[in-house]
């Protein structure tokens, strides 16, 4: 999608931190605006808006890649847990927020 940010960073015309992962299908970069020190987006490189729309396989590949991440988030920061939310909303490229959290966090209920 030609105004996406997501896709524009995918495609490197905008420059953004390094991918914690990247291949030809999944991407994963730090938030630009982070809640937490480590929050990090996963995105299917392919634009997608809403996540209902994602093939089978390409939406078990997120999971896996966010899981896979997660672990290491969670050794990396120190965190109690690892928040997953799917928002959607900002950014219309579906993509997964990969947020550590700790006890004394109290976040904000969904």
């Amino acid at each position: 999608m030609k105004d996406c940010i997501f896709c524009k960073i995918i495609a490197g015309e905008v420059p953004s931190e390094k991918a914690h992962h990247e291949d030809e299908r999944i991407v994963s970069f730090p938030d630009a605006h982070p809640v937490q020190p480590g929050h990090t987006l996963v995105v299917p490189a392919k634009h997608y808006q809403w996540f209902w729309e994602l093939p089978d396989d390409l939406a078990n590949d997120l999971f896996k890649v966010a899981r896979t991440l997660a672990r290491s988030l969670k050794e990396k920061t120190g965190a109690d847990y690892i928040q997953l939310s799917i928002v959607g909303k900002d950014v219309p490229h579906v993509h997964l927020h990969l947020i550590p959290r700790f006890t004394k966090d109290n976040p904000p209920a969904v």
